[in-house]
């Protein structure tokens, strides 16, 4: 027996599951989903099945054509970082039917109450299944390698709406007795009669391209929408200010869509709607195929956030058609990912857009390096993430470190080259899920000798930054850089200097300054360009990391409010670490306890997580 994945109990010798047909009661009034799952195996199975679950009650498994009951054990206890092991015994089935409810603590769901909503009307939930957290929405075979199609009805109360990562085929009333074939006779109380309630609606959805499970992504709540495109609406809470500032933010989603098709061949989704989601969401966004979600810092006022939709995206060619095998190989995603965004930035923001961006991701790169310095293993692309929660070891290094890795092939071959080499490999291995060795044999093979001027084996598994990474050059990067460096002789960029600055060149220049400076300094240069107030929280963060790296306590109560405010783990990784890193820190410790234990009702149970990790390593 050998499992396929690190981080979950599938076995190499069981069948794969191919199809899902799901079943979800959502009960609001205790954050818990009442639910079927029907999984179709890609053969016959006889014998034990293994799969993933976390945080879920299992009331029966079935035989879904008779529903007589099939045997089956939960482990007694969790397993800490893959949750608890199902397995069901199998007679030759090729379907097996499982009833069950999540818990108010799934790792994956948030449950907002009406006050923690944009409106304050009505509550919202989301899904964050990636890297493993699937399993606490629904029993399954939780690893990348296992693709399936699915169909989901979602009942819900009427006054709310759902957006799901599939087509959306029809909101109806509830049918009676279209939940028999679920099983639902085996709750232990009247789920025909909650299902078919008054006030309830069933919302339909079908997924007819295999997905990874952590790809499985719903929302509900009080939605509304704004075209923007041909293929694409924008979705979020019903409040016309949040839906008409994300329309203005990503009206040339359609653009990018078309450069990216240039660039890497077909968009094979159909539709690239986005969901803004309350502050709360851990992630900048977060690339479910069809309905990427996103968190509303990215809405900025001034089309710069479009750069994360460009990065979402790309992934619906790297990362969504091809798919790494598991968490060991995320670099296959991320890295690919981030080439590919920033080839669409380039055409259609300029040059010089692309190369601040691989400017900002070097520095990132660097930190990161500084980061791992005790532990070496997750400076490499292809890592041994074995005992290791993917969640915790989650860096900039897969993106980075593999931008700079295909930045570095290209080099060598000439961009016409490649360009015609990734969209072989993209038509190679669409809706496949593969591995590193996969990936190299296939550059080996495409690009002949390639092995003999690059050091395939350094870059992929070496750790550190190799000799032959590329710190980017422009004259624009080069003048942001320098300012950076005069800030250290105590020089502040003059007005006309910074005139037609963005975003960008304020992250590039705060992520280029000394980790501290005289308190007096850091005063001086908000004084002058309000750095703590910017609606960019790129820009903020940085600041505020300077400011508190610095001991500036003038700007102790903007950390507090940022930390409050915003739920993207982007902002409250660097801000928690910056207070608690460090000797002489006590007051810094005790406000990033008090803070954490008012906010963290309002993270995400995965940014909850991290937030702990890091007090548990600095011993707070």
């Amino acid at each position: 027996m050998a499992p396929i994945d690190p981080h979950s109990f599938t076995e190499s010798t069981h069948p794969l599951t191919t199809h899902i047909s799901l079943s979800l009661y959502f009960d609001f009034s205790s954050s818990t989903i009442h639910a079927a799952a029907i999984l179709t195996l890609a053969s016959p199975h006889a014998g034990p099945l293994s799969l993933d679950t976390r945080s879920l009650t299992i009331h029966q498994v079935l035989d879904p054509q008779t529903l007589t009951p099939l045997p089956f054990t939960l482990s007694p206890t969790d397993d800490p970082i893959k949750g608890r092991h199902l397995i069901v015994t199998l007679s030759d089935h090729s379907s097996v039917l499982i009833v069950f409810s999540t818990s108010p603590s799934s790792s994956a769901l948030q449950w907002l109450s009406p006050p923690q909503t944009f409106n304050k009307l009505h509550p919202f939930v989301y899904t964050q299944c990636q890297a493993i957290h699937a399993r606490s929405v629904f029993p399954c075979q939780d690893t990348p390698a296992a693709r399936v199609r699915y169909k989901a009805l979602i009942n819900i109360p009427r006054q709310l709406s759902a957006v799901m990562a599939a087509r959306h085929e029809d909101r109806r009333p509830p049918v009676a007795g279209e939940t028999k074939a679920f099983g639902s006779s085996c709750f232990d109380f009247d789920y025909e009669s909650l299902w078919c309630a008054d006030g309830r609606v069933v919302e339909e959805f079908e997924m007819n391209q295999p997905v990874p499970p952590y790809l499985f992504a719903f929302a509900v709540g009080e939605l509304g929408f704004r075209e923007v495109g041909p293929r694409t609406r924008v979705y979020a809470e019903s409040v016309p200010s949040i839906l008409d500032a994300a329309a203005r933010e990503f009206a040339g989603t359609e653009e990018m869509i078309r450069q990216g098709e240039r660039l890497f061949g077909d968009y094979d989704w159909e539709r690239f709607d986005l969901l803004v989601l309350p502050p709360s969401f851990p992630y900048g966004g977060m690339e479910n195929p069809r309905m990427v979600f996103l968190t509303p810092t990215v809405i900025k006022g001034d089309a710069s956030g479009a750069q994360v939709v460009a990065h979402e995206l790309a992934h619906s060619w790297t990362g969504n058609l091809i798919t790494n095998k598991n968490n060991e190989h995320f670099w296959l995603n991320e890295g690919f990912t981030t080439y590919a965004e920033r080839r669409i930035v380039e055409v259609v923001q300029g040059e010089d857009r692309a190369v601040l961006n691989i400017g900002i991701g070097w520095r990132g790169l660097n930190e990161e390096m500084e980061r791992f310095k005790d532990n070496l293993e997750c400076t490499k692309l292809k890592t041994n993430q074995e005992g290791l929660d993917p969640d915790d070891v989650y860096s900039q290094v897969p993106y980075e470190k593999g931008f700079q890795f295909l930045w570095r092939i290209e080099r060598q071959i000439g961009r016409p080259a490649f360009d015609e080499f990734i969209k072989k490999y993209i038509a190679t291995f669409k809706f496949k899920s593969i591995d590193t060795e996969t990936f190299l044999n296939f550059l080996k093979e495409n690009v002949p000798g390639i092995e003999k001027q690059i050091d395939l084996e350094l870059w992929t598994e070496g750790t550190g930054i190799p000799p032959d990474a590329y710190e980017p050059v422009s004259s624009l990067y080069s003048k942001i850089v320098s300012l950076a460096n005069e800030f250290k002789l105590g020089k502040i960029p003059k007005e006309d200097e910074v005139a037609d600055w963005q975003g960008q060149e304020w992250e590039l220049y705060l992520e280029n300054l000394p980790k501290s400076a005289e308190a007096s300094q850091v005063l001086a240069l908000d004084e002058r360009y309000r750095l703590s107030e910017s609606k960019d929280y790129e820009v903020k963060v940085a600041f505020l990391q300077l400011a508190i790296s610095s001991s500036c306590k003038d700007y102790y109560g903007e950390v507090e409010k940022t930390l409050k405010e915003v739920g993207r783990m982007k902002y409250l990784r660097p801000l928690y670490i910056a207070l608690v890193q460090g000797a002489g820190k006590d007051e810094e410790k005790i406000l990033a306890k008090r803070v954490f234990a008012e906010a963290r009702d309002s993270y995400h149970p995965i940014a909850q997580g991290v937030v702990e990790s890091i007090f548990a390593k600095h011993g707070v």
